[in-house]
């Protein structure tokens, strides 16, 4: 006889049995390189290029002090004609026979990839929204042509157009700016934004802002005072895949930047040639790298599931 105690719709025991055990799987192996590399960051050195490696250790912060540092080696009759050091991570850097010469680039690095990536996520979600509202509201001609289009641009590597857009951002002024690199970004991300979001709008009753406008509001007062708040979890969804893109975007960076805007990804690789391989200092860059990101993520994160499924099944 059929079983009847339970809806056909509902998983069995088992089925969500394996389905945890699939999601915890995946899951620990997720987290082994970003648990690996987090550990390497309070490695010294020698630990960090020992063989076998080391799974416990005694953790150091000489990684975050070679990252936020440059360091010269000096011999040891230098070293023991200087005053005894006055910080603890200077006392650090001489048991390597160096000393500290200023701080590092990492800083004002890092400060460009927080300005860049988080000026490039708001515009690209601000043009998106304007321009998936005019698409889901008004006849537009050839709109689907225009979409499409739009879509096309996600269709190539953007590296593709690396030495034309090169050779415009020379003639512009544009190149190693944070302008030219939020410019950029925002191109970039917004056919993504514009599809997203129209899906987005889409899903909004149309009798909300005719509601708001029968009371007074104008059509941008209705837009950005009713449609806005409703397509909330739309934003948020498209805001962190943009942030992502932005974030860790790296060929465009090398190409485009030197010095004025350079951001954290082109920057990182460079500290391995800094002294040998400093794999703690990586480590750290990385780990320090990764917070703005995953927080904004957390942040949003009660938007990102409904975000991603909201408008998959219509009524």
């Amino acid at each position: 006889m059929m079983d009847t105690s339970r809806s056909p719709s509902e998983a069995s025991g088992f089925s969500r049995k394996l389905a945890a055990t699939i999601i915890i799987v995946y899951m620990v192996v997720t987290l082994i390189p970003i648990s690996w590399m987090v550990a390497t960051s309070f490695k010294s050195v020698d630990s960090a290029i020992s063989y076998p490696p080391e799974v416990f250790f005694e953790p150091s912060l000489e990684g975050y002090v070679n990252l936020f540092t440059n360091r010269s080696r000096q011999p040891k009759d230098y070293l023991d004609s200087l005053p005894p050091p006055d910080t603890w991570y200077e006392e650090l850097v001489r048991s390597r026979e160096m000393v500290i010469t200023g701080p590092s680039k990492f800083l004002p690095r890092y400060s460009n990839s927080l300005i860049i990536g988080f000026g490039a996520t708001f515009f690209s979600v601000f043009l998106g929204s304007l321009a998936a509202y005019a698409l889901s509201r008004f006849k537009v001609p050839l709109k689907d042509d225009l979409l499409f289009f739009i879509l096309s641009t996600r269709m190539f590597p953007p590296i593709a157009v690396a030495v034309p857009i090169f050779i415009m951002y020379r003639k512009l002024g544009l190149g190693d700016t944070h302008v030219g690199m939020i410019i950029l970004y925002t191109v970039v991300n917004l056919s993504l934004s514009v599809w997203l979001l129209k899906g987005f709008m889409d899903e909004i009753p149309r009798e909300y802002e005719e509601a708001a406008m029968i009371d007074g509001y104008s059509r941008m007062q209705a837009f950005f005072k009713v449609v806005l708040p409703q397509a909330t979890t739309g934003i948020a969804a498209t805001a962190i895949f943009c942030m992502i893109f932005s974030w860790n975007e790296y060929a465009f960076a090398v190409l485009l930047t030197q010095f004025n805007a350079q951001t954290a990804p082109p920057f990182i690789p460079t500290i391995i040639g800094e002294g040998g391989l400093d794999w703690p200092a990586i480590g750290a860059g990385t780990t320090l790298f990764l917070i703005p990101v995953m927080i904004f993520t957390v942040v949003l994160r009660k938007h990102l599931l409904r975000g991603i499924t909201f408008g998959a099944v219509r009524k």
